[in-house]
């Protein structure tokens, strides 16, 4: 089995993709600068139920500022194949501290690709993001689509992440694969998810901010189809030249039924204030799941389940 490194291990989605590793046998090695972008409890948590697996190892690091720690790891390690999920996250944050953003999204995937090049990585599989689609308006996005209008800066160093894996790839012959996830929702999210602060504003009572009047459409994904899309490039014998994917449901979903959806699981109204488009976010975003739907069919890999219905598990 390949030794895997997962960078953002203690986030969301490096949480869900340790677990399906080491569920499956690989030796998973862990980092995470544990950042206080969240409650730093929830990513504490999260690590816990990592370490009860004898195989999976956890080193608290900064892959950004610390360049030489994360030359030391790849040396120390040898990791096989580098899954690089950790980033600064957040549209609206970005607005805000784009220096976090140039650091941790630009210069620290910079030194990922750097260690992947010199100590001959087998794969480097990391995040971009459905950001990267921005103003673009024909739907479903695909990628081939050029995405040369970024509507946040967020979005910018997702798509400058994409050039750097494609320059890399070109020039020291580094095997590198792109998500594009769109709206990943499900267990052990970021409390700064729709989700979860309109669940616990429900619940007590308090008003949920609702941005454009309610008219948005977003491709909302569950995180176990996130996990799965990431599990098969990353295992797929036959990738061919495409080296971005959009990982989604494939099919928009309207805010308004979202919010609905969760009235009705937790059976109380919301209490909605109806505000107007925030900066830098986009009114719908939706995806085509062609060019992954081909990797699967060629490597005869199962379907995703696609569970919309399934919003609330575990809340």
């Amino acid at each position: 089995m390949d030794k895997i490194l997962v960078t953002g291990c203690a986030g969301f989605i490096g949480f869900h993709t340790c677990k399906m590793l080491c569920d499956n046998g690989y030796e998973v090695l862990g980092i995470d600068n544990i950042n206080t972008y969240y409650d730093v409890k929830l990513k504490q948590d999260r690590i816990a139920i990592l370490e009860k697996y004898d195989n999976f190892y956890f080193k608290k690091l900064d892959f950004a500022y610390s360049k030489n720690g994360i030359k030391h790891f790849f040396e120390k390690h040898k990791p096989d194949k580098v899954i690089h999920l950790g980033a600064q996250a957040g549209v609206r944050y970005s607005l805000e501290y784009p220096q976090y953003y140039i650091d941790n999204n630009i210069t620290g995937f910079l030194n990922i690709i750097e260690n992947c090049i010199e100590y001959k990585i087998k794969h480097l599989l990391y995040a971009s993001s459905s950001s990267v689609y921005g103003h673009e308006t024909d739907m479903p996005f695909n990628e081939y689509q050029d995405c040369n209008k970024p509507a946040n800066f967020y979005a910018v160093t997702k798509k400058c992440n994409e050039g750097m894996a494609y320059a890399n790839s070109k020039l020291y012959n580094l095997k590198s694969t792109g998500f594009r996830f769109f709206t990943v929702y499900g267990i052990w999210g970021r409390p700064d998810m729709a989700l979860f602060k309109f669940t616990k504003n429900i619940i007590e009572g308090k008003p949920i901010d609702v941005y454009n009047n309610g008219d948005m459409e977003r491709d909302f994904t569950y995180v176990d189809d996130i996990i799965e899309g990431i599990r098969l490039l990353m295992t797929a014998e036959t990738l061919g030249n495409l080296r971005v994917f959009n990982i989604g449901c494939g099919k928009p979903s309207k805010l308004m039924d979202f919010v609905n959806e969760i009235e009705l699981k937790l059976g109380k109204k919301a209490i909605i204030n109806y505000m107007p488009m925030q900066l830098g976010d986009i009114k719908k975003i939706w995806c085509s799941t062609a060019r992954l739907e081909t990797v699967r069919a060629i490597n005869q890999a199962p379907q995703l389940k696609k569970v919309y219905q399934s919003l609330l598990i575990g809340i």
